[in-house]
């Protein structure tokens, strides 16, 4: 993960003086087809997050909303994780 971290960094700095944002979105755990809340590792996984759920897609996308919009214009080079605490 380091190493996208420093190039989201690089870029926002050497893009930041044309107006241009970069950020990084990490998302954690995500109820999808491929990663069911619902499967024996999901039970697992819960057991090791904050919020003992998974999240829902439209949560990462309301984050990616935001920062695609002019209420973020000051956030850049930023790494922000929307996992529900499974890092924490």
């Amino acid at each position: 993960m380091l190493p996208l971290v420093g190039l989201v960094k690089g870029l926002a700095r050497d893009l930041g003086a044309r107006g241009i944002t970069v950020n990084n979105v990490q998302p954690g755990p995500i109820d999808t087809d491929m990663n069911p809340a619902d499967s024996d590792f999901g039970a697992m996984l819960r057991t090791l997050m904050a919020l003992p759920r998974y999240g829902a897609a439209e949560e990462i996308a309301a984050l990616v909303a935001y920062l695609a919009g002019p209420e973020a214009g000051f956030v850049t080079g930023a790494s922000l994780t929307i996992d529900g605490g499974c890092t924490a």
